[in-house]
């Protein structure tokens, strides 16, 4: 059973292929991120967020409805592994010129620029930030100038590759 399951396990990589497995069986994606993502108990919300990102993006479009929820999620935790599992998922979520929300624009500038920020945080966020901006060239603009203000030198290999890749343009 998935809540006896999702609550047991530490940091079993099986145990949480065994949970997604269950998940994708039921093919009810949205029902389990609905129960168990926004738990109150961090480790019940990391283990289902981590069950989650094993998913393909076809089984992940079942989120769709609940991406603003997710986005608050990610945007409001103080786990820094919450944070970065949750942009895993919204990165892989579609976005549309009608999904703009600027408070998350702000978000993702800020943390994408962040010297403490976990580098993968980091790079989920301009990733973010980059989706969210290529509708609007003002926008487009104010990235670009933001990237090329960054000190390449504070920053791990993750974000400069994903910096290299925003400037010749090659992220979906």
């Amino acid at each position: 059973m998935i809540s006896e399951r999702i609550k047991q396990v530490k940091c079993e990589a099986d145990a949480i292929m065994a949970v997604y497995e269950e998940v994708k069986q039921g093919n009810d994606f949205l029902g389990f991120a609905s129960s168990y993502v926004f738990d109150k108990d961090s480790i019940i919300a990391r283990n289902a967020l981590w069950a989650l990102t094993k998913a393909k993006d076809k089984e992940l479009a079942q989120l769709q409805v609940i991406m603003n929820d997710l986005i608050e999620l990610a945007m409001h935790t103080d786990n820094s592994t919450i944070r970065r599992l949750t942009l895993n998922i919204v990165e892989r979520l579609e976005m549309k010129e009608d999904d703009l929300r600027t408070d998350f624009l702000d978000f993702c500038l800020e943390h994408m620029i962040a010297i403490d920020e976990y580098p993968a945080v980091q790079s989920l966020c301009m990733k973010l930030a980059y989706r969210m901006c290529r509708f609007y060239p003002e926008l487009m603009d104010e990235l670009k100038r933001t990237i090329e203000g960054m000190e390449l030198d504070y920053y791990k290999p993750a974000v400069k590759y994903v910096i290299r890749n925003i400037r010749k343009n090659k992220l979906k």
